[in-house]
């Protein structure tokens, strides 16, 4: 599906001013919430977004300053930001309950929702109610994070004057070394990313998107203790062969939480979503499947 598609079936809903876009495809099932990554959009959704509405009803906003969604430039960009923003268009919608399906950045926007979900529970205050977590590759613990380079740069103090001349070269470059080697991203795929990214005047935002970095540290403890206190079905599928947050991901990730429910796609990266559609697709099925249609 083209990224003109994708946008043509989307609508857009108001948070603090800004327009935020969104897809939705109201199928008969439970409510699917999937959260993108950094720096891409919704858009990353589209191999499994058919497969998966047949199962459930899909709602994937493009985040604030992602996508198809407005970037403002005076505009303090955070984590806790982005999960009120989730939770905004849920209560716009009168959603109650939904099952999460996150990537990279969109990890942290989870931890985040499930850590005020657990601080209801705790407190017997109504509201949001999570139902499972299933987690594609991203930044779940600040002690394996591994930073790029282009990364380290952005989060510096020169980063505002070197967001303006990054290209869709060194897009390039960098997507290519965290894929797999075996599953590149198509010329297609990348022209589409860098649209996306594009859009709006993205590029003059990135050293403000990229502090979630600091936020991961600043909220280790509080995201952790989300993982590991939480009594919902909770899966990683990961991608190995991602330099970023593959397999030393994965082999924390079953040292720190109970019971660790962990799958490996050997040979894929860090966009197993996009490199491996039909396993992801496979995976989170079984996992769904095996917890709430026994």
């Amino acid at each position: 599906m083209t990224i003109e598609n994708w946008r043509a079936a989307g609508a857009f809903f108001n948070y603090k001013g800004h327009r935020i876009f969104s897809r939705e495809e109201e199928g008969a099932g439970p409510i699917l919430l999937l959260l993108h990554g950094f720096p891409t959009a919704s858009w990353d959704w589209q191999k499994i977004w058919l497969p998966l509405a047949e199962k459930f009803h899909l709602l994937a906003p493009d985040m604030i300053g992602f996508g198809f969604s407005d970037k403002p430039k005076n505009y303090r960009y955070s984590i806790l930001d982005q999960a009120d923003l989730h939770e905004h268009l849920l209560e716009e919608r009168s959603i109650l309950s939904v099952h999460i399906l996150a990537h990279d950045y969109g990890n942290t926007v989870a931890q985040e929702l499930l850590a005020r979900f657990l601080d209801r529970k705790r407190n017997h205050v109504e509201g949001l109610d999570i139902q499972s977590v299933c987690f594609l590759n991203g930044g779940l613990f600040y002690e394996t994070l591994r930073p790029r380079f282009i990364q380290k740069v952005l989060l510096s103090p020169i980063g505002k004057w070197m967001s303006p001349f990054m290209g869709k070269e060194s897009l390039r470059r960098n997507f290519h070394a965290i894929f797999g080697k075996n599953t590149p991203p198509t010329e297609a795929e990348i022209d589409a990313f860098w649209q996306l990214i594009e859009h709006n005047n993205g590029k003059a935002i990135f050293h403000k998107l990229i502090h979630f970095l600091t936020e991961r540290r600043l909220f280790r403890d509080r995201w952790v203790d989300a993982l590991q206190q939480a009594e919902i079905p909770i899966r990683l599928i990961n991608g190995p062969e991602d330099p970023i947050s593959g397999r030393h991901l994965a082999t924390r990730y079953r040292q720190l939480i109970p019971n660790a429910d962990v799958i490996l796609l050997e040979g894929i990266g860090h966009y197993p979503q996009v490199e491996s559609p039909k396993q992801v697709l496979e995976h989170f099925l079984c996992f769904y499947e095996n917890n709430f249609e026994k």
